[in-house]
């Protein structure tokens, strides 16, 4: 049986392509100004009225590129306590290809984490109680 490894020239051509679609997307979204201009809702609020764990990202997006960090935690406390975790795991990403070693490759664990987390916090941010944390 052989062992499942990336290639590190594979893993560092992935990680760079992800961090340039996220720095195009981001810089698409500073462009764009979700802040002043009307995004369409989600699908999911639209038919419900609920607010996905997703909701107001672009908002707190567009605000943590502009260096307010109490505006994007109003729009979205999940993505900006979650975006230095990305930050890190994608410089972990580049740093371990980098040195010739295997990318990490996220377990079924963390995945299954991540998902509990984003439900939560969706069950959360819905609650009369704590209205505050809706965009």
């Amino acid at each position: 049986m052989t062992a499942d490894v990336r290639s590190p020239v594979r893993a560092t051509r992935g990680t760079w392509l992800t961090i340039t679609g996220l720095g195009a997307g981001v810089a698409a979204d500073v462009a764009f100004d979700p802040v002043r201009r009307h995004v369409p809702f989600c699908p999911l609020h639209s038919i419900t009225g609920l607010w996905c764990p997703l909701c107001g990202g672009l908002r707190a997006t567009y605000e943590l590129a502009h260096g307010r960090l109490a505006a994007a935690w109003h729009d979205n406390v999940l993505l900006v306590a979650a975006a230095p975790l990305i930050g890190w795991w994608l410089l972990d990403q580049l740093w371990r290809t980098h040195r010739g070693r295997p990318a990490r490759r996220l377990t079924r664990p963390a995945v299954l984490a991540i998902a509990a987390v984003m439900v939560v916090f969706t069950v959360l941010r819905n609650l009369p109680a704590l209205a505050y944390l809706a965009p």
